[in-house]
């Protein structure tokens, strides 16, 4: 080993902790990279192979009834390569001890042989045999979390009828990795099942004899999608065609392909985040380390090393530590990337998911490192190729103290000494302590970010089932009924209110923008359920024009006073075009507001409900939820307590998970950056202040002169920081935003305060580290190295 690599590494451990600490930041990014790289290519892999292996339809046609023979003709339309009718309704689970009815989806399988598209995955059990309209394959986690069997027996309403079946199996499906009930976004599998029974039974039951109300199609390849779906839509319009979609905007597939988006775009974004951090601090680490060691540059290029075998030896060093830091992210990043493809596998129904590595993301994650760590180092390097011999080994011209300005002198006289040197130290290097206070200001800037992040969490769950849904159980039917059912609900022994709404399905269009989704009708002036402003009051419905969420107007960049195209996919399937008449603040999901009678006088069907609100006395709730379970329009029934814990649950899982990692990550980059910044500080003054010991300083107060450095930076980081990580929390918001739910970035005084105290605590903890190693420094040692 050569002198160069035997100096590498005492140096090395000379600063073993200033070196840990920019590994972990370097470290950090790397772990992120590769956690959600990994997580990227194991949710895409294991999607697109599930998928086809179990044949997940390309387009969805859905129809209200059409013979089965157009079957056949939709099997004729260029590009189409397979087809599957099959029958669907919604139904009604009763579970003994449950008052409440459990909303599901029944869904045919073809009397003999297995789907052509849509097959299910079965866990356990066998199919339902042939000729046994009474056997049924129940959705796996719906009966998990009702510790249903094979060999159970489940009652069910269907189409207004009780029913006994028989479960004989388990099943799982690619078209239910997102499960929620029709028309709702928050996902429960003690809420919605999914039922798979015989085509003749389910046929009967639904009285669709020779008929199918959906038709899956898989397309041939290099097919024209749009084409084929225009065809489907010509064929199916006479029999209440409300619409061939594509595989793209199937609730499930839509939700974990906007997982697989957001997770990209977090590898892409935030590992850079730490490593600019780490490169910042390794220049400022090895900038100190050439300054102290001038006298040794000196001495090896007057022994005959070039200028390249010195700036090879520094460099050494900065690739020691961005190189460890990189390895150990790696070897992170596949423990979290393992951590987390479990709470994967439970919040998307995948009937298995394994960690993918990608070998890409560790070739970049230590490339990126290398580039960073080198960006940082090679400024450096700069100054040591600048050195002569003589010049180096020859001691630097001090700085001149002389002055110390008005101010100074001014604030001086009412310091004691002590102060006074702490104050000459900021005043005389304005740069160095501008580097330190950015640093820390980084620090505390990720820390605010964070825990403004869980407040917005916190918020969108209050906004959204405190102030804009004030009911307490929704209602929907089966199909638009009169509004007068309203009045059998509002006698009802316990309910306190009803308000109608109806919900009907449309395209939103503005010029190439298009969303599919939903028109909301509402009373002019709801109580129960509530458009608000970003103020967030009440918003009076117009009695023409539609009131748009603001993450809908973003979507399809339209402002009030625009018009907007509406393609409406059920009923007589009007082409409305609207006014857009305001901006609703909206947390959860992406609605459009109507005023419910210019909604039905558009549709040409005065007087018509989709659904209902209610407000009830809890003490009557098992009476109101059996007379609920008896009407046959009723289609399900949600409890808005219930729905709120699947929404916090919901929020902890999966990408809400994530934010307790970051937030984690966060107090990390903040302690490395303030314990660097301490200890940078000791080693430029370790001389300084071992020559006040000598000259009688106490330990404690040889420590206020070094550590008061640091408070007055850490001080004056904090409300820079704060300003920083205000902005920096719209960034880390939109991030975690989906077309399910949006995160808000919000001044929150609590949070702003918990971030202080996390940086505060770092600089704590900094300082007690370093003035242990100050107290137990060798004066004598100290005093003999030459600045």
């Amino acid at each position: 080993m050569s002198p160069l690599d035997h100096k590498l590494l005492r140096g090395l451990w000379r600063i073993k902790g200033q070196a840990i600490a920019i590994g972990a930041v370097i470290g950090v990014g790397v772990m992120m990279l590769v956690m959600m790289t990994g997580l990227t290519a194991s949710l895409t892999q294991t999607r697109d192979a599930y998928y086809e292996r179990y044949r997940l339809a390309d387009v969805f046609a859905p129809v209200s009834r059409a013979p089965e023979r157009l079957g056949g003709r939709v099997a004729e339309i260029p590009g189409v390569g397979a087809v599957q009718t099959r029958v669907q309704g919604r139904a009604l689970i009763d579970l003994p001890g449950q008052g409440l009815p459990v909303q599901a989806q029944a869904i045919s399988l073809p009397d003999r042989g297995r789907p052509a598209l849509n097959d299910v995955f079965l866990t356990d059990g066998r199919m339902p045999s042939a000729g046994r309209p009474d056997e049924i394959l129940l959705l796996q986690s719906f009966a998990a979390a009702h510790a249903l069997r094979p060999g159970d027996t489940l009652r069910a309403t269907m189409n207004g009828a009780r029913r006994s079946f028989d479960i004989v199996g388990l099943a799982q499906s690619p078209e239910f990795l997102y499960i929620t009930a029709p028309g709702e976004l928050i996902p429960d599998d003690a809420r919605f099942g999914v039922i798979w029974m015989s085509r003749a039974g389910l046929s009967a039951a639904y009285d669709m004899s020779g008929a199918f109300n959906e038709a899956l199609v898989g397309l041939s390849r290099g097919a024209n999608e749009q084409a084929v779906m225009a065809a489907i839509d010509r064929l199916l319009a006479s029999y209440g065609g409300s619409g061939a979609y594509p595989l793209a905007d199937q609730t499930s597939n839509r939700f974990v392909s906007e997982e697989i988006a957001g997770l990209e775009a977090a590898a892409t974004g935030v590992p850079p985040i730490f490593l600019m951090v780490a490169a910042f601090l390794l220049y400022i680490v090895i900038s100190r380390i050439v300054q102290s060691e001038r006298g040794q540059i000196g001495l090896m290029k007057a022994f005959g090393y070039t200028n390249g075998e010195v700036g090879a030896h520094y460099f050494k060093l900065v690739m020691a530590i961005a190189v460890g830091g990189a390895l150990a992210g790696c070897l992170g990043g596949i423990g979290t990337g393992r951590a987390m493809v479990g709470i994967y596998t439970e919040y998307f129904k995948f009937p298995f998911l394994v960690f993918q590595l990608d070998p890409g993301s560790f070739v970049v994650g230590v490339a990126v490192s290398i580039l960073s760590a080198s960006v940082g180092g090679l400024l450096v390097l700069r100054q040591v190729f600048a050195l002569t011999p003589a010049d180096a080994m020859r001691t630097p011209s001090p700085p001149d103290f002389s002055r110390t300005g008005r101010m100074g002198r001014a604030i001086g006289g009412l310091l004691d000494q002590p102060s006074r040197m702490v104050m000459r130290r900021i005043t005389r290097q304005p740069g160095r302590m501008a580097g330190a206070m950015i640093g820390i200001a980084s620090g505390m800037a990720l820390s605010v970010s964070m825990i403004t992040i869980y407040a917005g969490f916190d918020q969108t769950i209050d906004l959204t089932f405190s102030v804009v849904d004030r009911s307490d159980v929704t209602v929907s039917f089966t199909h638009p009924v009169s509004d007068k059912t309203l009045f059998e609900l509002a006698r009802l022994p316990g309910v306190q209110r009803v308000e109608p709404v109806r919900n009907v399905a449309a395209v939103l269009r503005n010029g190439l923008n298009s969303y599919r989704g939903a028109l909301t009708g509402l009373p002019e002036n709801p109580v129960l359920y509530r458009a608000l402003d970003d103020r967030m009051q009440p918003i009076t419905l117009p009695q023409s024009g539609v009131v748009l969420s603001r993450v809908l107007a973003e979507m399809l960049d339209i402002q009030p006073g625009d018009r907007l195209r509406v393609d409406v996919r059920e009923g007589p399937q009007p082409l409305l075009d609207l006014p857009v008449s305001g901006i609703a603040e909206s947390l959860l999901g992406a609605p459009a507001y109507m005023g419910l009678d210019a909604l039905n006088t558009a549709l040409r069907e005065p007087g018509r409900v989709s659904g209902a609100y209610l407000m009830i006395d809890d003490a009557r709730s098992d009476t109101i939820f059996a007379a609920l379970q008896d009407m046959p329009t009723v289609a399900g029934v949600s409890l808005k307590s219930q729905a709120r814990d699947a929404f916090v649950t919901l929020m902890n899982t999966g990408a809400g998970a994530i934010r307790y990692v970051m937030g984690a990550i966060a107090f990390v980059i903040t302690f490395g950056i303030v314990y660097n910044a301490a200890r940078i500080a000791l080693a430029e003054r370790a001389r300084d202040l071992a020559s006040l010991r000598v000259i009688g300083f106490t330990k404690g107060e040889t420590a206020f002169v070094l550590l008061g450095e640091l408070a007055v930076v850490t001080l004056v980081a904090l409300p820079v920081g704060a300003v920083m990580g205000y902005y920096m929390s719209f960034g880390i918001a939109a991030g975690f935003s989906t077309d399910l739910y949006q995160i808000p970035a919000i001044f929150d005084p609590v949070s702003y305060g918990q971030a202080t105290l996390v940086v505060l605590t770092a600089a704590v903890v900094s300082g007690w580290l370093v003035k242990r190693d100050l107290d137990r420094s060798d004066l004598i040692e100290a005093l003999k190295t030459r600045e």
